[in-house]
């Protein structure tokens, strides 16, 4: 005889759900500012002209906020789960790509939630 088994509904599992990095372990998540996805990586890659130089004004690694300033004066506010604070400390050159939420500093990119 075989046991029934048990089914949660869409809802129990859902509420359940939270990215790795909330408990200090690697982002199993790809929403903005969490994991660097393949395939966003290679669209930012595939459309140069969407990159903007800029320089990193402040950093926040307890908050995950990095405020970059571009060539043009534009600021933009930055948010990664990640290290990417701790990277892009003020006065660092790095590369934003808006369209698609990517922070490159030097060869290293991140995945970040542009605001």
């Amino acid at each position: 005889m075989t046991s029934q088994p048990t089914r949660l509904s869409p809802l129990e599992v859902r509420e359940r759900v939270a990215c790795m990095c909330d408990h200090g372990d690697v982002c199993s998540s790809f929403a903005p500012g969490h994991a660097l996805h393949l395939i966003q990586a290679r669209m930012a890659s595939a459309t140069p002209r969407g990159w903007v130089d800029a320089i990193v004004t402040r950093a926040d690694a307890a908050s995950g906020t990095v405020v970059v300033r571009t060539l043009d004066g534009d600021e933009h506010s930055l948010w990664n789960a990640g290290a990417a604070a701790l990277e892009a400390t003020p006065g660092t050159p790095v590369a934003v790509h808006t369209a698609y939420g990517v922070l490159a500093v030097g060869r290293v990119q991140y995945n970040v939630q542009v605001s």
